[in-house]
């Protein structure tokens, strides 16, 4: 018995424990952007390969046993999410023959597939397919390569569609969460920031594309996040009457908030907070590399927010996506030095056949990682532009 138990915790620590370390020249060729566009490259041909022949990645069923429990539904809300994602890292990528294609097909399945529901009383995990299902949608939208006929009624659809659930299942305090608490209620009264966060601008962009029923929706939303802002420059996990920062190894410190600092920020700034000033968004990515070993060392935990501060292995590719993001709104010149720490930590962690992944090897969360690091990677990079509508739409 002792001896499957020691044997268990190296396996739990081999799975924790960040790749090896390199020495400095290998470090340091990681952070430039020839090698941000070639793991970037290597992790959309990863895409591109393991698309279904329908145009859907992932599995519509629970992939882990380490993931039981859910309700059935739920995995095919993951699936949807992530299949989101993978349309977001396609829209972005550079195209090629190859990856037009595969991104018509994906664009295609989340604008025809059936609409994820709520799985159970307390498990309301669709609203990781409304959320980024909604931020998909208004980047198609946008995008000239789907301005035609073809594309625009079935895109504005499940555009509305996405937006509409996400209406119904805004907490009376305004955010966007993916649990219950008892007594269960059809509108759900469980929220986060970091969920709230993710869509707030595409909320946005859905009421001038005219998605949005409840034009107060968006606004709703921002005040939430702005609650969850603590003195120390973290944002709650979940906005609480009286804020939970108990000292110790607590989630809403900022060791414990690094990604949700990144994406509120991002959200707020998006969405035209002033009092996001570039002095906070600068404190925020300083913090975020300061004490990045607290997500490194949560990457794979197989057990959500086991890692000190309560860090889950799945807020590792995601605060690192919304990091680039808040990169990009710095002055210029002090863009490149945090890109290339960025490049360094992500491609350190990239599989030989070009995957990502910081939670169980899921499909959907191997999905969802790839794609986030994939977009991280190009965040700021000079891309070739898509074609127009009239030379490429379809």
């Amino acid at each position: 018995m002792r001896r499957r138990t020691v044997c268990a915790a190296w396996v739990a620590l081999a799975l924790a424990l960040p790749c090896a370390a390199q020495d400095e020249p290998a470090a340091a060729s990681l952070r430039t952007k020839d090698a941000a566009v070639a793991g970037a490259d290597r992790a959309i041909a990863y895409l591109v390969a393991t698309q279904h022949p329908d145009g859907s990645w992932g599995s519509r069923s629970t992939d882990s046993l380490f993931d039981k429990g859910f309700a059935a539904e739920t995995y095919y809300c993951y699936q949807m999410g992530a299949h989101a994602l993978g349309v977001l890292a396609l829209r972005r990528a550079p195209e090629t023959a190859e990856r037009r294609v595969a991104l018509e097909k994906s664009v295609r399945w989340l604008s025809t597939a059936e609409m994820p529901l709520r799985g159970s009383n307390w498990d309301n995990d669709a609203v990781w397919a409304w959320l980024y299902g909604t931020v998909a949608m208004t980047e198609i939208a946008r995008d000239p390569r789907f301005a035609n006929d073809d594309w625009r009624g079935p895109i504005a659809q499940r555009g509305m569609e996405f937006v509409r659930w996400l209406e119904k299942n805004q907490v009376p305090d305004g955010g966007f969460g993916y649990y219950d608490d008892p007594i269960y209620t059809q509108r759900p009264k469980w929220a986060t920031s970091f969920s709230t966060s993710a869509v707030l601008p595409a909320l946005a962009v859905a009421m001038q594309l005219g998605w949005a029923q409840d034009p107060e929706t968006a606004a709703r939303a921002a005040r939430y996040i702005q609650k969850c802002r603590l003195p120390n420059g973290a944002y709650e996990y979940d906005l609480n009457p009286i804020p939970r920062v108990r000292g110790g190894e607590e989630i809403n410190n900022v060791r414990g908030s690094l990604g949700r600092i990144q994406a509120c920020n991002w959200a707020l700034s998006q969405f035209g907070d002033a009092s996001v000033t570039t002095e906070r968004i600068r404190d925020g990515v300083k913090l975020f590399f300061e004490h990045h070993k607290f997500l490194a060392v949560a990457r794979m935990r197989p057990i959500p927010h086991e890692a000190y501060y309560a860090n889950a292995g799945y807020f590792f590719y995601f605060g690192h996506f919304y990091c680039s993001q808040t990169i990009e709104m710095l002055p210029t010149e002090e863009r490149e030095p945090f890109r290339e720490q960025l490049r360094e930590k992500l491609l350190l962690t990239q599989r030989k056949d070009g995957s990502f992944c910081d939670f169980q090897s899921t499909s959907y969360m191997t999905t969802s990682s790839t794609a986030f690091s994939a977009m991280a990677l190009l965040a700021g990079i000079e891309l070739p532009k898509p074609a127009s509508a009239a030379e490429g739409a379809r």
